[in-house]
């Protein structure tokens, strides 16, 4: 493949990837666009174009985005997103009517599998605290799984790619014999839910997992998710807030109905419609998604840059405990989900500005803070010796320092005109399963590595 023919594919993915930010199109749309592009590019290049300039023109044929929406919205009458683009937005009622009753069935069978453990007393092998915390994830995973393959329609073949995983974690989680509060059964109970949230990813995107947009729309996803499940628990606080303030004025304690039921049922139900919000309001939080980016990303900017003047006026080190290295390690995601989200949310043809400019401190900033850490943990592992808290630190360290790294070198390429911005988006993409990987090794490895202690 030659140079200009790599050049045109980088342009084509670009445009797929706008194409597919607006949610009004479905992948079987964007992919007959994308065919009919191609073939207006094949035809412009044979009539002596040039590649660059077969592209431009073929793109300036394709006309405006609204214009093909409805244009392909008169030819397949039998669309659900016909309705969105020539009714304003309106969906059949019949159809919400399906998904909302499918969502609320999940949403409730998967309270039911977290509150029958409660109800029959069947916990084995050890109390019921333990149980719940060694399959936490297990009770919500399954059930937002099964409804990307119902809405997306996936075959057999996905349905056992996302079982096996599963029941190898259900059998893990309940045969190693972890011993109560120990570090070995912390970093476990962490971990779990890293690893089998990249199940989700499989199964939201589909076939489409392989590509970095797949991964990308993940991302938003996850975020979009987080977001609406946050405005959720607070709706949920105002409900058992009342709930409390009415049977109370007639002399009855819901503190029972509240804790046993409500609470429990709630929190496990409320992923499974967090999902389907997203799926069903699509685009509606993206118009958030980048204030929110725009507001934190400097706050978190000054809060490294602020820690990292502090340390080394007053010379003090890190102390690496166990609540220190979560607490550090959290922060250190959180930079890298602004990043990723500011990434989902930003025009990949733009030229760089100012909020590139605040990204690219962030990730240094984030980048040092990494350094010192390990640095830190180092120290205790020289110490101390190694342990499964050490370890697992040093590793997620180590795999965060990585990424930060790299994401540093191309955003700063990215500002200098060296490289495009879509190199440190296939970055990004790329590694994600990384931290998955990592995660699984925690959960599968350590427990007998260090004797489940």
């Amino acid at each position: 493949m030659t140079d200009s023919e790599v050049d045109i594919e980088q342009q084509i993915d670009e445009w797929r990837l706008y194409l597919e930010q607006r949610r009004e199109l479905a992948q079987e749309d964007i992919a007959e666009l994308e065919d009919h592009l191609r073939g207006q590019i094949g035809e412009l290049s044979a009539n002596g174009l040039s590649p660059d300039e077969a592209f431009l023109v073929a793109i300036k044929r394709l006309g405006k985005q609204d214009a093909i929406s409805r244009e392909f919205a008169l030819e397949h009458t039998d669309r659900l997103w016909k309705q969105l683009v020539l009714a304003g937005g309106a969906q059949p009622e019949k159809v919400l009517d399906n998904e909302l009753l499918t969502v609320l069935a999940l949403a409730v069978a998967a309270a039911i599998s977290l509150k029958i453990w409660d109800l029959t007393g069947l916990f084995p092998f050890e109390s019921e605290q333990m149980f719940y915390l060694r399959n936490a994830p297990l009770f919500v995973v399954p059930w937002v799984c099964g409804y990307f393959y119902w809405k997306r329609q996936l075959n057999k073949t996905h349905l056992w790619r996302l079982a096996l995983p599963m029941l190898v974690a259900l059998l893990i989680s309940n045969s190693y014999p972890y011993v109560p509060e120990s570090s070995i059964f912390i970093l476990s109970v962490l971990h779990l839910p890293i690893a089998l949230w990249l199940l989700v990813g499989f199964a939201y995107t589909g076939d489409r997992w392989a590509s970095d947009n797949g991964r990308m729309d993940f991302v938003r996803f996850s975020g979009e998710m987080g977001i609406y499940y946050v405005l959720i628990a607070l709706g949920g606080w105002v409900f058992i807030g009342l709930t409390f303030v009415l049977f109370s004025s007639i002399g009855m304690d819901p503190e029972y109905m509240v804790g046993f039921w409500i609470v429990p049922s709630g929190v496990t139900g409320a992923f499974i419609v967090a999902a389907w919000l997203v799926e069903a309001k699509q685009g509606v939080i993206e118009n958030i998604v980048p204030v929110l980016t725009h507001v934190f990303t400097p706050l978190f900017t000054l809060l490294l840059a602020a820690f990292l003047v502090t340390m080394l006026v007053t010379g003090q080190g890190i102390d690496m405990d166990r609540e220190v290295l979560i607490a550090y390690d959290i922060l250190l995601v959180l930079v890298l989900g602004l990043l990723l989200y500011s990434l989902s949310s930003r025009n990949p043809q733009a030229p760089p500005g100012l909020f590139d400019i605040l990204q690219l401190a962030l990730v240094c900033c984030a980048l040092l803070a990494d350094m010192l850490a390990l640095g830190a943990i180092a120290g205790r592992i020289t110490e101390f010796g190694f342990s499964p808290n050490r370890v697992a630190a040093l590793g997620e360290n180590l795999i965060l320092l990585v990424n930060l790294l790299w994401s540093a070198i191309f955003y700063y390429r990215f500002l200098k005109g060296r490289n495009d911005f879509s190199v440190l988006i296939r970055w990004q993409m790329a590694y994600l399963p990384v931290y998955a990987g990592w995660a699984a090794i925690v959960v599968v490895v350590f427990p007998p590595l260090f004797s489940f202690l």
